[in-house]
């Protein structure tokens, strides 16, 4: 499906493919040869997605732009089944794996993997050519890699990144129902889509 958000709609190089069953909305641009497949939602909230060239986006993957946090995503990269990328930016011939996450801010250089269910929290940059172990943790403007089991440690790390402001634009003492009704006022916009295109 193919929605208008915001007033923009996506854009597909005449080479790209889109499953039937895969969604794309708002300012999202896919260049040639990249697909998109079944189940895929790439939604450009109030920014923008913009995939490169030879990019395969596996079923069920989520990618999501934001106006302070679009997704960029070089050429000859590999987004896994189930992956969540939010408003990170992914280097040419990155591998994310199976559900794998990328949070808002997050940088993964070129080359660099981030395996099955791996992490990169938000505003951590992952050098190119690095990996993130499976289920294992990046956290850190240079990241640091770190075991699940190592929480402790990581929790010190990210609290520095301020995770509440560049997730939801709101202040470390926000309560739940402050973000929540922000949120719902978010994502209340799709009230005005359009589908373009089933």
């Amino acid at each position: 499906m193919i929605v208008e958000h915001r007033g923009a709609a996506p854009a597909l190089h005449p080479s790209a493919y889109v499953a039937p069953t895969a969604t794309l909305i708002g300012a999202v641009t896919v260049g040639a040869g990249a697909r998109v497949l079944h189940g895929a939602v790439i939604t450009a909230e109030d920014g923008f997605v913009d995939i490169g060239s030879n990019v395969v986006i596996m079923e069920n993957a989520l990618v999501r732009g934001r106006g302070t946090h679009p997704v960029v995503i070089g050429d000859h990269v590999m987004v896994g089944p189930h992956a969540h990328v939010n408003g990170a930016r992914v280097g040419d011939g990155a591998f994310i794996a199976t559900g794998a996450a990328l949070f808002p801010g997050s940088t993964v250089g070129e080359g660099a993997e981030v395996r099955i269910h791996a992490v990169v929290q938000v505003n951590t940059h992952v050098a190119p050519g690095a990996v993130v172990p499976i289920g294992w943790v990046a956290v850190g403007r240079e990241a640091q890699v770190f075991p699940p089991d190592k929480h402790e440690e990581v929790w010190a790390i990210q609290q520095q990144l301020d995770f509440v402001g560049t997730v939801y634009g709101v202040g470390k003492d926000a309560t739940m129902q402050d973000i929540m009704e922000g949120q719902s006022t978010y994502f209340g916009e799709h009230e005005a889509d359009v589908i373009l295109r089933l």
